[in-house]
């Protein structure tokens, strides 16, 4: 079993995996095919005034398959409604190296325990508050903490810069 890359059409991840795990079934190819993995992330946005979660996937337009390369299990995925290729160097289709594989699914499985902004913010920018206590106030961004989902800002208060430290999802660029 060797992990592939395969390309869908954008937006049609989840679907695709969703077609071959249901074909992977029916044809009887389980032992072919051990995982279908579309690498996502939880991003967090502000909308409407309210804070939303939501699932971005980090890899638009591919799909990871652990798989046995035969050739009809090749021509199953390869036929799949919504499938454009596998990714390949001429005729053969590429295998990932598993140390990669493993870095991908960690990575995924990180940015689903803790969301990540789905603006980031970089140092110099002008940011308006939109929410909280500085709300409709204006200010530059001092420092950014990817990490903690915060930024350090000096906001423009009663004409005197004060420094003030907020979450991502209660500021905008402006």
């Amino acid at each position: 079993m060797r992990w592939y890359i395969v390309q869908t059409q954008t937006g049609q991840e989840s679907r695709v995996k969703q077609i071959l795990e249901s074909s992977i079934k029916e044809k009887g190819f389980q032992e072919s095919v051990q995982e279908v993995f579309v690498p996502t992330e939880k991003v967090t946005e502000v909308k409407s005034g309210k804070k939303k979660v939501s699932e971005r996937k980090f890899y638009p337009g591919y799909v990871l398959v652990n798989m046995e390369m035969l050739d009809d299990v090749w021509l199953m995925v390869r036929n799949t409604p919504g499938v454009i290729r596998f990714l390949s160097s001429g005729e053969k289709p590429v295998p990932l190296e598993e140390d990669d594989v493993l870095k991908i699914k960690q990575q995924s499985e990180e940015r689903i325990d803790q969301p990540r902004p789905k603006v980031v913010f970089e140092k110099g920018e002008t940011i308006r508050v939109v929410e909280g206590p500085f709300t409709n106030f204006n200010g530059k961004v001092e420092d950014v903490s990817l990490d903690k989902g915060k930024i350090k800002a000096l906001l423009t208060i009663f004409g005197r810069q004060t420094p003030v430290e907020l979450e991502f999802w209660q500021v905008e660029r402006i």
